[in-house]
């Protein structure tokens, strides 16, 4: 550290013209690295909603009957099928090829009530909202924190 105020001194008492020294503090590593860590999910915070939450939904066809749009699932886990693959043009058209899979499991599942949407100049909108007037005791305890 001396080595340093020394040359501050000589710095200061010379004029402005003669200075020609490269000063390089340097507080970091003297050779690169590659990081500690994965940037991966970020930011690191506590989630807000222990289930995930559907952030959109496929456009609705009217023709088609009443449907389930969307549901909740976990995923399992992985694994691989061997199918044929029907594309004409492809380099293994008529070719068995091996592809990854997901499986998920979808846990059972309880209807509490129904959401009716009306179409407005802005978009969807909530119009009517029917509930289930027979729920068991245990789909009840679900909703309240202090049974």
């Amino acid at each position: 550290m001396k080595f340093f105020y020394r040359i501050l001194a000589a710095i200061k008492n010379t004029p402005k013209k003669a200075i020609n020294v490269n000063l390089v503090f340097v507080s970091h590593r003297k050779f690169s690295a590659p990081r500690h860590g994965s940037l991966a999910f970020t930011p690191k915070k506590r989630s807000k909603r222990h289930r995930g939450k559907v952030k959109a939904f496929p456009k609705d066809d009217p023709t088609k009957p009443i449907h389930l749009t969307a549901f909740v699932a976990y995923k399992a886990g992985m694994t691989h099928i061997v199918r044929e693959v029907d594309k004409p043009g492809s380099k293994v058209n008529k070719k068995e090829v091996v592809e990854a899979v997901t499986i998920l499991e979808a846990p059972p599942m309880v209807v509490v009530g129904v959401v009716g949407y009306i179409e407005t100049p802005k978009g969807l909108r909530p119009f009517k909202t029917v509930w289930a007037e027979h729920l068991s005791e245990e789909c009840r305890r679900r909703f309240y924190k202090n049974w």
